[in-house]
């Protein structure tokens, strides 16, 4: 027993060096030098001669300690060392782990583990669900996280309307669930619902509603059946709407988005392709899918609130134009119906050498264009005539009086009307006379005989129209502004026009249909853009017809308001929508 008790204290005495010791000169200059250290340890009755008897008292105490809870383990003792050693060695350890940890993820990107797929629980029985606020949810605008604005893995917080990125431990959506104490959110892209913090996946009926307005659906038999739908729906604050009939809003002037899109919903094949994502989802455009998602959302009879935001939409438009129609600049909807045709049939067409999409389909026809040029412009302008010549389908005549004529064949999705020029001066009430033209008259443009003059550069074209096929649909725009070099002028006349059976093969010669087919050219108004106000200052209204009612409605952006057929004739029509009789 001794000898076991003397090499315990050996080892002991070893692993208690690290105590300081002092010399007793230095212990007696530090009692000279300290009169207050004296004062302290008569006031506790301690009574110490020397540093050495402190330090046996030390260790009496730690053996005791260790009597009473055993030996330290080899890591304690470790931990221990650790402790007491120097910064500087802590420093170079800290190194050392540093660089196997260096190490360890080297071997990690060598051997590249597969991560497996996290295990979701699925529950039912969520006791947030009661937390859900279906009155702050609004799934119009952009799908970015409001806190890391990424667009990706972006969850919306159903509590209160706010998206965020990832739901994982270290997540924006988390950190959300922990802070604000709100627990349901739904993926935007998998439309899963979550309860956060917990992780756990909710799988509940009620929440399909949601699912619905942040993505709607329709079968093919749902998209027949629109226009003989007759029901109204009720939004969440109470208020009744019809599907399809559904105000927009105005960001900021964009009032001209607003009225052609309106306007464009009325075409009945072009909003059956788009109510079914299957039919363009071969297109990579997000132009396509933004506009097919607003379709949707215009005729869905199950949304929250009785208005949409083109906000996506409007978005996809400024990348897509290069910025040349964006938020906050008014613009020309003839200019912007123009754009979105094309852009829309070029992004549709599955192939480069078949031409065809659903665009051509509605809106397409054909004009036969006679050019005539006199012959000295044509010396001047050889090789532009050349040029010309070789178009296909062109054919070049000349006649006696020295001008060379030029015939050939073009396709249109929009047809221009010109209007007479208003009267210089006031009637004799000191107002200006508003003058009314019959659309019957400014149609004879195309009626082939009628020569219009187009003044270009240093070459003056006549041009006589002539329509070689006519469309599905038909659209007709009224150029009521001209532009000159110092401002931009508005005519006022008004256009007299009827609203159902435009018979058109009385005022202009169409092509002999072929056998067994039977010629349409008669015509119904579904859509009527208007322009009130100055030129470049005024805003646009829309007057639509709803087909499962014929009833016709005036609509300004939020603005949604039955109205007459006869107020639609007495507007200042700008571009018109006519649909063909079957």
């Amino acid at each position: 027993m001794e000898e076991e008790n003397q090499d315990l204290n050996s080892s002991e005495e070893g692993k208690l060096d690290f105590f300081p010791r002092q010399s007793p000169a230095a212990m007696g200059a530090d009692e000279q030098s300290s009169p207050a250290r004296r004062r302290y340890r008569d006031e506790e009755g301690e009574e110490v001669a020397e540093g050495g008897a402190a330090e046996k008292r030390l260790r009496a105490e730690w053996f005791e300690g260790a009597s009473l809870l055993g030996l330290a383990s080899y890591e304690e003792e470790e931990e221990v060392e650790d402790a007491v050693r120097g910064p500087a060695n802590g420093r170079r350890e800290e190194q050392e782990q540093e660089d196997e940890d260096e190490d360890d993820d080297d071997e990690g990107v060598r051997t590249a583990p597969e991560r497996r797929p996290r295990q979701v629980e699925l529950r039912r029985d969520c006791p947030y669900l009661d937390t859900v606020n279906r009155q702050v949810l609004d799934f119009d605008f952009e799908k970015f996280c409001s806190t890391s604005l990424s667009n990706l893995n972006a969850y919306a917080c159903l509590v209160c309307g706010k998206y965020y990125q990832g739901r994982g431990l270290k997540s924006h959506a988390y950190t959300h669930s922990l802070e604000a104490g709100h627990h349901v959110f739904i993926n935007l892209q998998t439309e899963k619902a979550y309860c956060l913090p917990d992780g756990y996946e909710i799988n509940d009926p009620s929440l399909e509603d949601i699912r619905h307005v942040l993505n709607p659906r329709f079968t093919r038999e749902q998209v027949l059946n629109l226009d003989k739908n007759k029901q109204w729906s009720r939004a969440l604050d109470g208020s009744n709407y019809l599907p399809g009939m559904v105000g927009l809003n105005n960001i900021k002037e964009t009032d001209f988005v607003n009225v052609t899109i309106q306007s464009l919903m009325r075409v009945t094949p072009l909003r059956n392709f788009f109510l079914i994502p299957e039919n363009y989802e071969h297109s990579r455009s997000p132009l396509v899918h933004r506009f097919g998602e607003l379709t949707r959302k215009i005729w869905h009879a199950r949304n929250f609130k009785g208005q949409v935001s083109p906000h996506e939409f409007l978005q996809a438009v400024m990348k897509a134009s290069d910025k040349r129609f964006q938020i906050g600049v008014q613009s020309d909807p003839v200019e912007f119906m123009t754009w979105l045709l094309n852009t829309l049939h070029a992004k549709l067409k599955s192939s480069k050498e078949e031409n065809r999409s659903i665009i051509h389909d509605c809106f397409q026809g054909e004009l036969e264009v006679v050019k005539e040029i006199h012959r000295k412009h044509i010396m001047e302008k050889k090789e532009d005539a050349d040029e010309h010549n070789c178009e296909a389908g062109s054919e070049v005549g000349k006649t006696n009086d020295g001008i060379v004529t030029e015939t050939y064949r073009v396709p249109f999705l929009m047809l221009g009307l010109d209007l007479p020029p208003p009267p210089l001066f006031k009637d004799a009430m000191e107002k200006n006379i508003i003058p009314q033209v019959p659309l019957f008259n400014i149609l004879k443009k195309f009626d082939g005989e009628t020569v219009t003059e187009v003044v270009r550069p240093s070459i003056a074209q006549m041009l006589r129209y002539r329509v070689t096929r006519l469309p599905k649909y038909l659209i007709l725009h009224m150029r009521r502004f001209t532009k000159n070099n110092f401002f931009i002028e508005k005519n006022p006349t008004l256009v007299n026009f009827p609203v159902k059976n435009l018979e058109l093969k009385d005022y202009i010669p169409l092509p002999k249909p072929k056998e067994n087919e039977k010629l349409h050219s008669k015509y119904d108004l579904i859509a009527n853009i208007v322009h009130d106000g100055k030129p470049g200052e005024g805003c646009y209204r829309v007057f639509v017809q709803r087909k499962s009612e014929e009833a016709w409605y005036e609509m300004q952006d939020l603005h949604v308001t039955e109205t007459l057929p006869q107020m639609v004739a007495l507007s200042e029509a700008y571009m018109q929508i006519y649909e063909q009789h079957e």
